[in-house]
C-alpha cells in the first residue's frame, strides 16, 4: 500500500494562528467527527501560553474550548466546530488514513498518509473540489505486506509458514496449527483468514480493512 507525504493549506482557526506565530509549534493530535461538526485536540508548544489562550478567547469561529493541560511552554486544547470546515470535509470524503499527529506550520498542515492509489486520487479530487491548495510529496510503495498485520496476525502467519501449513502438500493441518498456537481451530481459521485478506487486498492495491 503506498505512503505519501502530503502538505495542504489550513487557513482557518489554528492555521491562521500558526501563520501569525511562526515560532510556535502546533500539532493536531486527534480529530473526531460529531453529529454537528468535528472535535479537535490541539497541542501548542509556545513561550507565551497566555497569548494563545487570549486568541482562543477572542476567536469568533470558536463557540467554546477546554484547556486540557497548561504549563509554561505547552498548551493542550480541545475544541469543537459546530460545522464541518472544508478541509475536514475533504479529508473525510476521501477516506485516507491520516497518521497523527498532524504538524501545522505557517498555515500549512503536513501529514504522512498510508492509503491506496484510489484513495489518494480521491483526496486530490476532494482538495480541488473544496479549493484547498495542496502538494503531494514523495509516494512510496510498501514492499512488506506484514506491515499491514497486527502482532497476533503476524505471529499466526509466521507460525503457519514455519509449520508447513502453506506448503503443497501441507505438512500441518489447521487442527495441528491451532494446537501449536493454543487456540481453537475456529479461532485460528478466523485470524488466518483476516490476515490473508489484508495481504491479498494490499497486493491488489485495495484498502486493507
Amino acid at each position: 500500500m503506498p505512503s505519501a507525504q502530503v502538505k495542504f493549506k489550513f487557513s482557518d482557526g489554528p492555521g491562521a494562528l500558526s501563520t501569525e506565530r511562526p515560532d510556535d509549534e502546533f500539532r493536531i493530535l486527534a480529530t473526531l467527527p460529531t453529529r454537528d461538526g468535528i472535535q479537535v485536540v490541539l497541542e501548542v508548544q509556545t513561550f507565551d501560553t497566555a497569548a494563545i489562550i487570549r486568541h482562543f478567547d477572542e476567536a469568533s469561529w470558536l463557540p467554546s474550548y477546554d484547556v486540557l493541560h497548561a504549563d509554561e511552554q505547552t498548551l493542550l486544547i480541545q475544541y469543537s466546530h459546530q460545522f464541518l470546515p472544508p478541509l475536514h470535509r475533504a479529508l473525510l470524503s476521501s477516506g485516507p488514513l491520516l497518521q497523527y499527529p498532524l504538524t501545522l506550520r505557517d498555515g500549512w498542515m503536513f501529514s504522512d498518509i498510508t492509503t491506496s492509489h484510489e484513495q489518494l486520487s480521491r483526496l486530490k479530487d476532494a482538495f480541488e473540489a473544496e479549493g484547498i491548495p495542496y502538494e503531494i510529496g514523495s509516494v512510496t510503495q510498501s514492499t512488506d505486506p506484514t506491515d499491514l498485520l497486527t502482532d497476533r496476525q503476524r505471529r499466526f502467519i509466521t507460525a503457519a509458514v514455519e509449520h508447513g501449513y502453506y506448503d503443497s502438500p501441507r505438512e500441518c493441518t489447521l487442527t495441528e496449527l491451532a494446537a501449536a498456537l493454543d487456540v481453537s481451530k475456529g479461532g485460528a481459521s478466523r485470524i488466518l483468514h483476516r490476515a490473508e485478506g489484508r495481504i491479498i487486498k494490499n497486493f491488489l492495491g485495495e484498502p486493507a480493512v
